[in-house]
């Protein structure tokens, strides 16, 4: 271990207290292995929690929660004057697997190497993890009084593999402890560069709503040597080839008509004179073609998509299959009705040997307004930092965790304070790194950011 910390520091001259305390903050989290499937979020709720009581938080502000099955929450609050209800600061502290071997260094290290730090988390989400932390005992340090409380949660279980999540679990046995106005989530919102000039700041204010279906086909089988016309894979692809030639309308809504009208002047003329046609009533439909054609992100903000995940089928190599399966994955708009998705499969397919059902309900997200204290706290600290950079509200296409909170009645605003590249996103994959001045700008934006939301003294 001690060779490990003088590799750190070695590493971390020049450094401003502030951006030191950041990136200490963001290698212990890296260091601490929260995958499900061989780690713990316990360590890390455990060692944040730590930092934050020798910062001077009460040990009845900081928390470290969760079920008997481990896995557990950190919940901490910085309380203020009480003029304004409270605000909720979100990141998870789960992250998706990583194997040494897949890697060209180690994932559980922060390694910094040409202007990167990388490691497992480092974008997905043990940076904003650590810039919240940063930011709390900063303002600890210095005394702040906000004029609400701001509460942090990381949380465990977002990462679709453990046993629970995080923001449901605490939604359902202490809401009181993460009730507030809003909540504030570093999952989303990445704000943007390419070839290094940032070119959109990014807020998350919707996110589309995920929805599986289930395909099966059932025939009565036989041997392989004597085929007959009906074959259940036969059957199964055919409807899975025309499911893959159906493109759902356009539509738009606030928050996607409100992206393309300002990502429009980040665009070069050709993309950009797309967008104007796209968003002229009715939507010039070759113009939508051709964006959804030139970007999947743009396609997918267009529209409700639908695409194959997954197909098992047959029980021997000699043997005419019996039954063939699918699932088909949906990204449904936010105000689309799963019924009418349901109904639109069902009547591509066109055959009712097809037997088609949801395997898990669509759960509705209702888009958060865009209400002037959060975006004109975000335009003018976007505005001081990076003067011309607009800030534009987008529609996660993904899911994220300000999914439960939407549906318990609080607003999600995304905002991640690190600017990622957006040809170079290694969120889930091999060699996973950000920006290492990208880190340290978050670090000052997100404290920024975050007094400027609370007021205080």
């Amino acid at each position: 271990m001690l060779a490990v910390v003088i590799t750190v520091m070695s590493l971390t001259q020049g450094l401003s207290p502030d951006q030191q305390l950041a990136r200490d903050v963001f290698a212990e989290l890296i260091a601490i292995n929260t995958t499900h499937e061989h780690g713990n979020a316990t360590p890390a709720a455990e060692a944040m929690a730590r930092r934050l009581l020798a910062a001077g938080f009460p040990a009845a502000d900081v928390q470290v929660l969760g079920p008997a099955t481990g896995n557990h929450n950190l919940v901490a609050r910085l309380r203020g004057t009480g003029k304004r209800r409270p605000i909720l600061l979100l990141a998870h502290l789960d992250v998706v697997e990583a194997r040494r071997e897949d890697w060209s260094l180690d994932p559980f290290t922060l390694t910094e190497k040409d202007g990167f730090f990388y490691g497992r988390g480092t974008s997905d989400i043990k940076d904003m993890a650590a810039l919240f932390v940063a930011t709390l005992v900063r303002l600890k340090r210095e005394g702040f009084v906000p004029d609400r409380d701001i509460i942090l949660a990381l949380t465990a279980g977002e990462e679709s593999g453990g046993d629970y999540n995080g923001v449901q679990w605490l939604l359902q046995n202490h809401r009181d402890l993460i009730d507030a106005v809003y909540c504030i989530n570093g999952d989303s919102g990445d704000p943007l560069l390419r070839d290094g000039k940032r070119f959109a700041r990014n807020v998350e204010a919707s996110e589309k709503v995920y929805m599986s279906l289930g395909l099966e086909v059932r025939n009565p089988g036989g041997h392989s040597s004597l085929p007959t016309p009906r074959n259940a894979i036969y059957e199964l692809a055919a409807a899975l080839t025309r499911v893959g030639g159906y493109t759902f309308p356009l539509r738009l809504n606030e928050i996607t008509r409100t992206y393309f009208t300002r990502v429009a002047g980040t665009m070069p003329a050709a993309q950009a004179a797309d967008v104007r046609g796209v968003l002229q009533s009715p939507p010039d439909a070759a113009a939508a073609a051709r964006l959804s054609a030139a970007s999947t992100f743009f396609n997918a903000q267009l529209r409700t998509t639908c695409v194959a995940t997954r197909v098992e089928a047959g029980h021997a190599d000699n043997a005419l299959p019996q039954t063939a399966r699918a699932v088909v994955n949906c990204r449904l708009l936010p105000d689309e009705r799963p019924a009418d998705v349901v109904a639109a499969i069902r009547g591509v397919i066109g055959n009712d040997s097809v037997t088609l059902w949801v395997k898990d309900s669509a759960v509705p997200s209702p888009p958060s307004p865009l209400v002037p204290e959060v975006m004109g706290a975000l335009e003018r600290v976007t505005s001081a930092m990076w003067p011309g950079v607009p800030v534009i509200p987008n529609m996660e296409t993904g899911a994220t965790d300000g999914l439960y909170l939407r549906n318990a009645g609080m607003p999600v605003y995304g905002v991640s304070g690190v600017f990622l590249d957006a040809d170079d996103i290694r969120a889930h994959g091999r060699d996973e790194r950000i920006g290492v001045r990208a880190y340290y700008e978050g670090a000052d934006f997100t404290y920024r950011f975050v007094k400027a939301l609370t007021g205080g003294r």
